[in-house]
């Protein structure tokens, strides 16, 4: 098995700890590698994907001449959200579901802003990304100039747990143990009456993510595509 690291230090760490929990069981190799822009190269033959009314697509599939769809276009990079993951596509048809005239909307773990861009496409009045790698908000970021959208959105790095924000409708396509870790957080992201989707966890998970949600929102919905699950809740008027 080969795993990769960004740095040195982070990959002779693993190396460490993998030592230390198995021994002579266990045979490290620490080797260089050369940045060969891998994201690149690993998705240059994706092609556009329709999901719901919303069409997504890299620079080169787009086809929007003629069509009656809300088109994203997003450059495949290190920010997470092409459309090609389920988790993607369960967060982009329970939003489709919502009305979002006038909402604001926060993107939690926005990786490429996919969500963001198509909440704005949707008709969302504006849009918050939010995450704490630079490299996914400078690629959401470039989305977001490719979809004429800048105006509209903003995003900003750092950890929504520390962070003083509220919209209509979040979304927060994150891991299912993190979302159960922090599900107050999650459901004072959004207004009294708000909708908050939740996507990214699995079947195993369902439960605990869904009680700790449940414990702040009340009882939500489920959507499911393999085995990838997504939770969509809405906020009491009297929260």
């Amino acid at each position: 098995m080969r795993a990769f690291f960004t740095t040195p230090a982070a990959r002779d760490a693993a190396a460490q700890a993998l030592a230390v929990a198995f021994g002579s069981y266990v045979y490290v190799k620490p080797i260089d590698v050369e940045d060969e822009d891998w994201a690149a190269r690993s998705q240059a033959l994706l092609k556009a994907i329709a999901v719901g009314r919303v069409v997504i697509a890299p620079p080169w599939d787009v086809h929007e001449k003629g069509s009656r769809n809300p088109v994203i276009v997003i450059q495949p990079s290190t920010g997470f959200g092409t459309g090609h993951h389920p988790t993607t596509r369960l967060a982009l048809r329970a939003l489709q579901e919502l009305p979002l005239d006038n909402c604001t909307v926060l993107d939690i773990g926005c990786g490429s802003g996919v969500l963001a861009i198509a909440a704005i496409k949707l008709g969302a009045r504006s849009a918050i990304g939010v995450d704490i790698d630079p490299d996914a908000l400078e690629n959401a970021r470039e989305n977001a100039l490719l979809n004429r959208v800048t105006d509209r959105i903003q995003f900003e790095e750092g950890d929504f747990r520390d962070m003083a924000l509220r919209g209509h409708v979040a979304l927060a396509n994150l891991t299912g143990a993190l979302v159960e870790r922090s599900a107050e957080a999650l459901a004072c992201l959004i207004e009294p009456g708000g909708s908050l989707i939740v996507s990214g966890f699995l079947e195993h998970e369902k439960q605990p993510v869904m009680t700790a949600l449940q414990n702040f929102l009340g009882r939500g919905r489920v959507n499911q595509e393999d085995e990838w699950l997504c939770g969509v809740f809405e906020s009491s008027l009297q929260r």
